[in-house]
């Protein structure tokens, strides 16, 4: 019973982290910043410990990185004479994503020994099960709606003015990027980890929860169907099921995604035609997919909106370099991450920023040979994500970056490191 109280607070961190809340009696500070703080103080306390600090080629590259986009932003801010500081400070926001994975890894491995990708996933995918479950939950029985919105600070004034489903701090297009990750990160265990494609329960409950996310994330946010679409191309692409399909009929985990494949459609057949709401959610959540067997054209509201109105572009050749300073409060009209990006810090800017992300898929697709192709395709989502919104992903790669720093302190790693002090390094 004590272990899974351990276990159920710990899923409530880690969903602090993914979904980061404010409680409306302390608005000022939200859960990742609270997280941070935890992060710091275990990675103070390892230190001690160890008498050394380390630090990875690839965190040390990323963070000049986004030093040097800070600065970029900040230099764009003051050639412009602005105040809009919102990437200006994008380092400590990178600060904050790391100590904060850094608790969250800190905990899971002091509570199982052991931290590995396979862990943090299923911790990540029972929190967006629970997202998803709750949103429902907010939508259908007021008492849960008034609790929640008593208690929790998201903005949910918006979501009901739009006529959107919410949970704990997951909505819109935050939801629906952690939900895409979520997904492909569930394919990447179920492509890579041996043991669980061994264990038939542990690939049904991933294959149920897949299916669950992909329904209704999907209604919370549209942007999960990249994440669908990607992680159906990896399991393909990354995995033997099909094969495993035509010469061994009684591989589980062909046989259970077919099984839960056919149980998901079903349901969600039925309940589309016997339930209102689901019949209205559903039809938002796949517009497109509906366009295109009725009218036989495959286009949303919200993609029409954005080719219409939303390219927008510098109009000088200053701000097409450095930027114009601006991004917050829809400044631009626009959501589009390219344009927003570009216009507040320009070419330079983003081009260091987008250098980033590169950066940190290359680095783990060497350390994790296994997980390249993972890695190689969130790379690809980063950019085509950035097509409809404005967001930084930099909180996975923290969490990966943890994992490998928690897991190098018990062996030996042959790798450059800086010990005791960045003045005077010793390579090792």
């Amino acid at each position: 019973m004590i272990r899974l109280i351990l276990y159920i607070s710990l899923g409530f961190a880690v969903s602090f982290f993914l979904f980061p809340i404010a409680f409306t009696v302390l608005p000022s500070l939200n859960t990742k910043m609270i997280l941070a703080v935890l992060g710091v103080m275990f990675a103070g306390m390892n230190w001690l410990k160890e008498k050394e600090i380390r630090v990875s080629k690839g965190f040390l590259v990323s963070v000049i990185l986004a030093l040097i986009f800070s600065f970029v932003c900040y230099y764009s801010t003051d050639i412009n004479m602005t105040t809009d500081y919102a990437y200006a400070s994008y380092i400590l926001s990178f600060t904050v994503w790391y100590f904060g994975a850094y608790a969250i890894c800190s905990m899971i491995k002091i509570i199982h020994g052991k931290l590995d990708f396979t862990l943090i996933t299923y911790y990540v995918t029972a929190v967006c099960v629970f997202q998803c479950i709750a949103a429902l939950l907010i939508d259908n029985i007021p008492s849960v709606k008034l609790f929640i919105d008593s208690h929790v600070q998201q903005g949910q004034e918006f979501f009901e003015e739009v006529g959107r489903l919410y949970g704990i701090g997951a909505a819109l297009d935050t939801a629906g990027v952690r939900f895409t990750i979520v997904l492909l990160m569930i394919t990447a265990t179920l492509n890579n980890d041996e043991k669980v494609r061994s264990n038939g329960l542990a690939i049904s409950l991933l294959l149920i929860s897949f299916f669950f996310i992909a329904i209704i994330g999907n209604a919370i946010s549209r942007t999960t169907i990249l994440g669908v679409g990607a992680s159906l191309g990896y399991l393909v692409v990354g995995s033997s099921i099909f094969r495993q399909a035509i010469k061994k009929y009684s591989g589980k985990l062909s046989l259970l995604f077919g099984l839960f494949l056919v149980v998901a459609i079903v349901v969600s057949v039925y309940l589309y035609n016997t339930n209102k709401e689901f019949y209205d959610q559903m039809r938002f959540a796949f517009e497109g997919f509906f366009n295109f067997v009725e009218k036989g054209e495959w286009r949303t509201d919200s993609t029409d909106k954005l080719n219409r109105e939303m390219w927008i572009w510098p109009q000088d050749q200053q701000s097409w370099i450095i930027g114009t300073g601006l991004f917050d409060n829809f400044v631009y009209s626009t959501d589009i991450g390219y344009c927003r990006f570009i216009l507040y810090s320009g070419l330079i800017g983003f081009s260091v920023f987008a250098l980033l992300f590169v950066v940190n898929a290359i680095v783990f697709m060497k350390r994790h040979a296994n997980y390249w192709m993972f890695f190689m395709i969130l790379l690809v989502l980063t950019f085509v994500i950035w097509l409809k919104v404005a967001t930084d992903i930099f909180f996975i790669y923290a969490v990966f970056y943890c994992i490998d720093s928690l897991n190098a302190a018990e062996e030996p790693v042959e790798e450059e490191v800086y010990e005791n002090s960045l003045l005077h390094p010793r390579y090792v």
